[in-house]
């Protein structure tokens, strides 16, 4: 019998926690809304999406992440399975890495890797078998030794010994069965050497199975059964029939309980699961528009449906209800600029390339508030449908409401309250020369008048102020700029506009002087050279303003700094390029390296984004405090992008090109204001090894941990508003359980006891 199951409720979000993270330690900001694959334990459910995965337990529903802060060696999945016999998940990486986890821990097997063989050693598909697992790759099936957790074997099967893309294996009582671009081949388990390729009979073309690819292979009652053409097959004796077709593309098949299970997806966009018996007749349809819309794989766990769902996430039919486990995360990875004001970061999830050309990238700006998610893009509001590539955003002073520019969309004024308001054709944004339907926004920043200054992009008139009163104006920048181009807007002590202008034209100054009169502008362009602004370079990449006002710029070949920004227009104002001491050696900072973002901390520390990681540099970028990689640290990816900082918590937000992460650092900005200083954790508890916070102090101060009687434990800075005790002494041994107290010794040499800290060992 037949059913179709149509299921109509409203769905059920879930939410997970994603804790905030104390002083030295990480969070990751990945997106798991959309899953690719699913397996299941006898207690959990674990769902992969592109660049990690989670779990589900079958109890109490309680989530669980599993990411590089948790251990996991690399960001991007491409397969996973459990084996129930030997209760281990294995994880396969984008990157050919395979990770097992199981009661004892995570063990990474990173020979295929690390392997110099070349081709396609991606991996499909992942079959589990107690001691051993199979892995079907793009170059054939590479066997694992699941307790050694080490490469076996390697069969390379292709007709002629070469390689060839398998996807998928199986395995019955005498058979191995992969599944191949070549068709489906077979060879038996008594073989003495399944590595040679001639052992390996080809299924394909004879005995009712066509001569075509091979897309899965699964053992479902004990019987084979294969995909060919969308269509499935089972083998009886020797000779294969058909099993089942209904005209529907095919995205996997599996084995689960007593079905066997197809995810299906038509190329106008309906989708379904099927669940078949052992003779291939129906015995339900799942369907619901809206949620299964591009389904990867499914399971079955006693009367339930689980499936993993690309649009969807993770979905669970139960009856006649439906849960959808959508985690509390962005949509998509984070790539553009961010922003943060009190407390809130706003991110755009878009980017150019090199060449400053569209990406379409539709994912829009994502806000972060209070620890949870949202996002504005053509997803939720219809109206930005045709505006992709956000890639500059700036939070407006008077109510903390978003602007974002798009590249080629103009602008869009975000405001919970309302619905967005764009901004193109009704403001005095110019479309790109020879582009006349394209308004390209690369640049935002607010002035102290809370004027909000726009860069448009290869426009006859590339920079825009729309003014507090709602009027707007324009203005040429009176250099010839290969492509009009113009980036990043960044404004000074004194209210003037350093821009970025990529293409190799170098930065702009701009002084308006009187908004009103013309005749006051000053415009300055700098360039590489002496005598021209001594930039380290004309590729100009990103600007940060420190403390003391300087200007950091960040180029193709490192770092130039200017120290006189308010004689910029005076003449003799050149950019001064810091000097770092390197194994005994000096050399320029960042030298020979893209500077892609600087941000700076409550201590004037500078945070660096580059193609090596993250690197956190002294105040005047003479000393690197800090390297930050894959390698060493939860860093999602080297391949860094933006950074931005939450400075009263002292939250460093890192974009890479796998996502976006933020460690918590140790530097919050200094409030003038606070009236208490805040220790945590207080008490501290027994066997905590992490940083103690110390927060609301004044900057820069000398703060003292001592014993109620006065005898002195320990004594550094505060970093900004914040200092930061690892528990211990100056011999490195750990304070004993007690009463401690903090004394903060400002300029002026005052002591003052502003806090006490209890420690319980």
């Amino acid at each position: 019998m037949r059913f179709l199951l149509l299921l109509l409720l409203f769905p059920v979000f879930v939410f997970s926690q994603n804790t905030f993270p104390a002083i030295g330690l990480w969070r990751e900001h990945l997106p798991y809304q959309g899953t690719i694959d699913i397996t299941a334990s006898d207690k959990k459910i674990y769902a992969a999406t592109p660049f990690s995965f989670f779990s589900v337990d079958l109890a109490t529903k309680e989530i669980e992440r599993f990411s590089k802060v948790s251990g996991l060696s690399e960001t991007g999945v491409s397969a996973m399975n459990y084996d129930a016999a030997s209760k281990k998940l294995f994880v396969a990486y984008n990157n050919s890495n395979v990770d097992v986890l199981d009661e004892s821990g995570i063990h990474n097997v990173p020979d295929i890797k690390r392997s110099v063989i070349s081709g396609d050693k991606n991996i499909y598909s992942i079959y589990p078998d107690n001691t051993r697992c199979y892995l079907s790759t793009g170059i054939g099936v590479i066997v694992l030794d699941a307790e050694k957790y080490e490469v076996k074997d390697s069969w390379f099967i292709g007709d002629s010994g070469g390689y060839v893309k398998v996807n998928g294996f199986a395995k019955t009582a005498g058979f191995f069965y992969a599944a191949t671009e070549e068709g489906l081949k077979r060879t038996a388990i008594s073989t003495q050497n399944p590595a040679d390729f001639r052992a390996w009979q080809n299924l394909s073309g004879v005995n009712g199975l066509s001569a075509s690819s091979a897309k899965a292979v699964a053992l479902f009652q004990n019987k084979i059964i294969v995909l060919q053409n969308d269509s499935l097959f089972v083998e009886n004796n020797g000779n294969w029939k058909p099993f089942f077709a209904n005209g529907w593309h095919v995205t996997s098949i599996n084995s689960s309980q007593n079905s066997l299970l197809l995810t299906q997806r038509k190329p106008t966009g309906e989708a379904q699961v099927v669940a078949l018996n052992e003779s291939g007749v129906v015995q339900k349809i799942l369907q619901q528009p809206g949620m299964i819309s591009s389904p990867k794989k499914a399971v079955a766990i006693g009367n339930d449906y689980w499936i993993a769902d690309l649009d969807g996430g993770l979905l669970q039919a139960s009856g006649s209800s439906f849960e959808n486990y959508k985690l509390n995360s962005p949509q998509n990875i984070v790539q553009g600029e961010m922003a943060v004001r009190n407390g809130v970061l706003w991110a755009t999830a878009g980017a150019v390339n090199s060449s400053w050309n569209y990406q379409y990238n539709p994912s829009g700006v994502f806000k972060l508030e209070g620890g949870y998610w949202s996002a504005f893009n053509l997803y939720n509001y219809r109206q930005l449908d045709t505006l992709l590539d956000f890639i500059t955003v700036a939070v407006d002073p008077r109510d903390n409401t978003a602007w974002a520019g798009s590249f080629g969309g103009g602008i869009v004024h975000i405001d919970n309250s309302t619905q967005p308001k764009i901004f193109k054709q009704n403001s005095s944004l110019g479309p790109a020369i020879g582009d006349p339907n394209s308004y390209r926004v690369s640049g935002l920043a607010f002035d102290k008048d809370n004027n909000l200054w726009v860069s448009n992009f290869s426009a006859a008139k590339q920079l825009h102020v729309l003014k507090n009163d709602g009027s707007w104006q324009s203005f040429s920048v009176p250099f010839t700029l290969f492509e009009n181009a113009v980036a990043q807007i960044l404004i000074d002590d004194a209210g003037q506009k350093w821009i970025q202008s990529p293409k190799g034209n170098g930065l702009l100054v701009f002084n308006e002087g009187t908004l009103a009169n013309a005749a006051d502008d000053k415009w300055k362009l700098f360039r590489a050279g002496a005598g021209l602004g001594n930039l380290p370079s004309n590729e100009v990449l990103c600007l940060a303003k420190d403390k003391s006002g300087f200007i950091w710029v960040g180029t193709d070949n490192g770092i130039g700094v200017f120290q006189c920004p308010q004689d910029v227009f005076a003449g003799g104002c050149e950019a001064v390029l810091p000097v770092i001491q390197e194994g005994g050696f000096a050399n320029y900072l960042f030298k020979g390296q893209e500077v892609r973002s600087i941000a700076v901390d409550g201590a004037d520390r500078k945070w660096v984004a580059t193609a090596s990681g993250v690197w956190l540099v002294a105040k005047d970028g003479d000393k690197v405090l800090r390297n930050f990689t894959e390698q060493n640290s939860p860093l999602l990816s080297n391949d860094v992008k933006k950074i931005a900082i939450d400075g009263s918590t002292g939250e460093v937000f890192i974009a890479t090109s796998k996502g976006l992460i933020s460690y918590r650092g140790s530097a919050t900005e200094y409030e003038e204001t606070k009236d208490n200083v805040l220790v945590f954790p207080n008490p501290v508890p027994p066997n905590f090894n992490g940083l103690i916070g110390i927060k609301g102090l004044p900057e820069n101060a000398v703060v003292k941990i001592t014993e109620t009687n006065g005898r002195l434990v320990y004594q550094t800075r505060s970093l900004g508003g914040q200092a930061v005790w690892d528990g211990k002494d100056y011999k490195g041994r750990k304070a004993a359980s007690g009463v401690y107290l903090v004394i903060a010794v400002d300029a002026a040499n005052n002591e003052k006891v502003v806090a006490k800290i209890v420690v319980a060992r």
